[in-house]
């Protein structure tokens, strides 16, 4: 008799561990190199504006005629100064503050608003709906920009009147953006469950239709803060920002525009870099955080 060996089981391949879809996702976004790009320069702006006036300190409330319209370089003054004697760089940072506080706040002040019109809009349907959106119609058809010079005629403009009427303006594209998403999500199993169980229509706007939106609410946020950062801007442009000694960037360039004429370009070349680099930045981080919310590319 011969032996028979038995032979060992083979042993099963390895399967390939998939990434987790969080995973995915981050690597979508930091695969946008213009996303990063943003977010870089987004940080580079906190630090710059925040940060900055505790390591290079300057009096920007007390003028000093004595040092007006110097050239960058001269007497210390890395960017110059403006026509009463503010350090221009020092100004850069109190007035990027201003502009970056207004913007973030009204830009999520907007877009909570836009987000529980919209979903209620979209939700309960019908004539609510109808009423809600012609009013949403009627305020896309205003101007901002109108609105803004009105009310600053009216009132004395400051940093929470401004956060407040941006806001109060700027919540109607979020809003369409919201209702639109409620009416695809009101009908899936989730929802349809809750209201067959008793589930008040609250419990199921703010339990499932505002959480499921979030991809959509969150890319719509960072180009209401970009929006906003603009509008201040014009408002600022305008003569209609804040009051001195408090500035932003707009208002930088409305000070600085009549003195370009005698080639004191660091008065307004700073301040219009700053702007246009912020809002790029924004605009860069809502296409990135598209890709990461994006359901489609989940399934790659």
């Amino acid at each position: 008799m011969s032996d028979v060996t038995a032979t060992p089981a083979a042993t099963p391949a390895p399967q390939p561990r998939t990434a987790k879809p969080g995973r995915r996702a981050l690597a979508r976004f930091t695969s946008n190199r213009l996303a990063v790009f943003g977010l870089i320069v987004l940080v580079l702006f906190l630090i710059f504006c925040f940060l900055g006036p505790l390591f290079y300190q300057t009096d920007q409330v007390h003028t000093n005629l004595s040092e007006a319209s110097l050239r960058p370089g001269e007497r210390g003054h890395l960017l110059g100064t403006d026509d009463v004697g503010y350090d221009v760089l020092g100004r850069l940072m109190i007035a990027g503050q201003t502009s970056i506080i207004i913007g973030l706040a009204a830009g999520v002040l907007a877009t909570l608003i836009g987000s529980f019109w919209g979903a209620i809009a979209g939700y309960v349907g019908g004539w609510v709906d109808s009423v809600m959106m012609r009013i949403v119609d009627a305020g896309i058809a205003i101007p901002a920009t109108f609105l803004l010079l009105i009310i600053s005629t009216i009132a004395r403009p400051s940093v929470p009147l401004m956060i407040l009427v941006i806001g109060l303006v700027s919540w109607l594209v979020p809003a369409r953006l919201v209702r639109a998403e409620s009416i695809s999500l009101k009908s899936r199993e989730y929802v349809l469950a809750i209201r067959a169980m008793g589930g008040t229509h609250s419990r199921a706007i703010t339990r499932h239709i505002i959480p499921n939106s979030v991809g959509t609410i969150i890319v719509n946020a960072t180009f209401q803060v970009a929006d906003a950062i603009l509008l201040v801007a014009y408002i600022s442009f305008l003569g209609m920002g804040v009051q001195k000694p408090a500035t932003d960037w707009g208002a930088m360039l409305t000070s600085g525009i009549s003195y370009t004429y005698g080639g004191a370009w660091w008065l307004i070349l700073p301040a219009g870099f700053c702007i246009v680099l912020v809002v790029v930045a924004f605009n860069c981080i809502g296409d990135g955080l598209r890709d990461y919310f994006d359901v489609k590319g989940r399934l790659k």
